[in-house]
């Protein structure tokens, strides 16, 4: 049973963000305080951020309460200043830049986001009386490991991007701060979240902005992939569950945890896509291509820590998942059949 404590203040960076924006509305629903924090770039369509934030202003006035600040993680002022006004108990960093491909173009937005941005983000929380600091990794961070299902108690020092280098850089500096100043924080490692709102670079946007114009999908690997997809629900809920319970202490002292927050059921790529090809009614033109730099082969969580301690279950199939996105897809641009 997920109990949120809704006389706290829940700080959520990202706000504007996929995981964010669902995030945000859960704990509005629950009759909590949200305070949203984002930068609203535009790595990604603007007006999309825009869009989830507008209907969080718009279930603020039904529940809860929902007040924004628009900026960046590297401002350690604005950043500070938040934190000063609203005095956060629980803070979920879900701000970054993300992406694994982009990380090889502009490697300096990672460096200024998830390395400086988190460690604004840790002394504030050091500074404030943060009762737990709840944080974004990635399943990325496992680079070229081949056992599956990735467990957190797999080494993960072989990155493969730099994206997935400031994810694990991340956790380090969570730790050492835990250790070192009594803060208490929980690491998820996020795989391939997938659902309406969905970032447009992850594969169920992307695919289906291309499908919808007639316009061929790139393939990579030949097709011969597996990812851990999953629906977006399921990863709020996954989170909400664990917001206000923060770890006890280890063995050194540290109150710290790290779970993998996914499916547990990786899908072949290509099964993805036939069922995305249902959703929307459209048979896609494919481009096959080769592995790319930073890509791994498969991502396959082991969420057994997840469950035991807090009962996490994914129950939405793909072929449901997928068909929740098309329908918004469809509303969302209009499009008739």
């Amino acid at each position: 049973m997920i109990k949120l404590n809704n006389k706290y203040t829940y700080m959520v960076t990202g706000a504007a963000g996929f995981i964010g924006y669902y995030l945000s509305e859960r704990l509005m629903k629950a009759g909590c305080r949200v305070i949203g924090y984002d930068n609203v770039n535009d790595y990604y369509d603007v007006s999309l951020k825009e869009h989830r934030l507008s209907l969080l202003e718009k279930t603020a006035k039904e529940s809860g309460e929902f007040v924004f600040i628009k900026g960046d993680l590297a401002d350690m002022e604005t950043l500070n200043a938040a934190f000063d006004k609203y005095e956060p108990d629980i803070v979920v960093n879900l701000a970054a830049q993300a992406g694994v491909r982009y990380s090889i173009e502009n490697p300096s937005a990672y460096i200024q986001s998830n390395l400086v941005g988190f460690a604004n983000i840790l002394e504030c929380c050091r500074h404030h009386e943060v009762k737990h600091l709840v944080y974004a990794s990635s399943s990325s961070v496992y680079g070229g490991n081949d056992k599956v299902p990735f467990s957190t108690s797999d080494q993960v020092d072989r990155p493969v991007s730099l994206y997935a280098a400031t994810k694990k850089s991340n956790e380090l500096m969570a730790y050492s701060y835990c250790k070192l100043y009594g803060i208490k924080a929980t690491g998820l490692r996020f795989f391939t979240v997938y659902g309406p709102m969905g970032r447009p670079d992850m594969a169920a946007y992307k695919f289906a902005n291309l499908m919808m114009k007639g316009k061929p999908i790139q393939i990579y690997n030949n097709g011969d992939m597996y990812r851990d997809f999953t629906y977006v629900d399921d990863i709020v809920t996954g989170v909400s569950a664990l917001l206000c319970n923060p770890p006890v202490a280890d063995d050194l002292g540290a109150c710290y945890k790290i779970y993998n927050i996914g499916n547990n059921k990786p899908e072949k790529l290509m099964d993805f896509v036939s069922e995305l090809e249902k959703a929307l009614g459209v048979t896609a033109k494919k481009e096959f291509l080769p592995m790319q730099p930073g890509d791994v082969y498969r991502t396959y969580a082991d969420v057994s820590e997840l469950e035991k301690d807090f009962g996490f279950r994914p129950s939405t199939p793909v072929s449901e998942g997928l068909k929740r996105f098309a329908d918004w897809y469809r509303e969302y641009y209009d499009i008739k059949d």
